[in-house]
């Protein structure tokens, strides 16, 4: 009796101990998220707000202030023509939030059709339509989008509808597997029996059973959107200088790494922790919007 009452505090023990790591972790995510939310509204008020928030203009040129390290004057210091980094970061910070919401909305738009279209027909239009979305996907990111930009011409807009084209096949599959299993379910196929339209149908019970995850892939492909962006700057098939952006930015700092390796470091912070932020931010959003969670 002593062994088993025993064992039973043990056990009660363990699950005390456990039930407190467990609420411990949740706590630590949940601060982490918080923190992250707190970093994308900031970063969302600059860029709203650059003119108003930036000390200096973005592209103003001073030699005489060249490669100065950062000061009470210049907070994050200048760059090889003397223009502010904290200006620009804070500038730069717009085309990257500007083309992560063109290109997301226009892969949203293009991706939902098609997987719509593709999980109501099925057959070959089915087929038909993810053979070329599973085509486009079979070329490397970065590749295609120096492809379709290169087709497109230089600059923010050709990159947006470049990325946007990009990742539509991601939707596209994602809303194609959501409609197949939605349309499946009792309520669905009973307001089919009825004679709804189908048009009716979709708005009212499959659109928003998959809008959550559509949601959570949204804020994954924002983060990706900026890298690529920030890519496609860097090599000059982006953003054009003056234009302040993150990549340009890295890219007048590449021969300067030594001389002054502020122009690579604070850009490169800010883009790392944007994209770090949007990841935290889609992790929790899957982990808050599953019913199993």
């Amino acid at each position: 009796m002593v062994n088993q009452f025993a064992i039973f505090n043990s056990a009660l023990s363990g699950l005390g101990v456990a039930f407190g790591n467990a609420t411990l972790m949740h706590t630590q995510r949940n601060i982490i998220s918080y923190l992250s939310i707190l970093f994308l509204v900031i970063l969302g008020v600059a860029a709203t707000a650059a003119p108003l928030m930036a000390p200096y203009h973005p592209t103003v040129q001073n030699l005489e202030q060249r490669f100065k390290s950062p000061d009470g004057q210049h907070l994050l210091g200048t760059d090889n023509f003397g223009r502010d980094i904290l200006s620009r970061i804070i500038y730069g910070s717009r085309s990257a939030l500007l083309v992560g919401i063109v290109a997301v909305t226009i892969a949203v738009i293009i991706g939902s059709i098609v997987g719509l279209a593709a999980g109501l027909t099925e057959g070959w239009v089915d087929n038909l339509l993810m053979l070329l979305m599973d085509s486009l996907l079979s070329f490397p990111t970065i590749l295609l989008a120096i492809t379709v930009v290169s087709f497109l011409g230089y600059g923010l807009l050709q990159v947006m509808l470049a990325i946007g084209i990009i990742f539509s096949p991601v939707f596209a599959r994602l809303v194609r597997a959501e409609t197949l299993a939605i349309k499946t379910e009792a309520y669905v196929e009973a307001s089919r029996s009825l004679g709804s339209p189908i048009v009716k149908t979709v708005y009212k019970h499959i659109i928003p059973n998959l809008l959550g995850k559509v949601i959570v892939q949204c804020s994954i492909t924002f983060a990706l959107t900026i890298v690529i962006e920030a890519s496609l700057s860097y090599l000059g098939l982006g953003s054009q200088p003056p234009d302040p952006s993150w990549g340009l930015m890295l890219k007048d700092a590449r021969n300067y790494l030594v001389l002054a390796p502020w122009m690579a470091i604070y850009p490169g912070l800010a883009l790392a922790l944007t994209v770090l932020c949007f990841n935290i931010l889609g992790d929790t959003l899957a982990e808050k919007l599953n019913p199993k969670l």
